[in-house]
């Protein structure tokens, strides 16, 4: 998951995501690098538009606040939240192998 957080983290910051910047965000952190990972993730993100990526991500998870805004009991809130959180991370999952 640091090689995805790297990735995210290069892209905000208008840098290129490739495996020597993702290598040295990882080692920043004080992570021992995992080369197949790196080469992996930067394999997989070459198609990805990652600003498209991170928009259609919270859009599930933002479905439940909006309920609770509606008059929903703060109970269901807390059971779908968890719910939308998987589905949105088994989407980004998807994304980066």
């Amino acid at each position: 998951m640091e090689y995805v957080y790297a990735a995210l983290l290069l892209h905000k910051l208008d840098k290129e995501v490739n495996e020597a910047n993702i290598s040295s965000v990882v080692k920043a952190s004080g992570v021992d690098v995992n080369e197949a990972q790196v080469k992996s993730l930067v394999a997989a993100l070459a198609d990805v538009n990652i600003d498209e990526a991170v928009k259609a991500a919270p859009v599930a998870v933002a479905a439940a606040p909006a309920a609770a805004a509606e008059g929903a009991p703060a109970k269901e809130e807390k059971k779908e939240e968890p719910k939308n959180e998987e589905a949105a991370m088994e989407g980004l999952s998807s994304l980066f192998g």
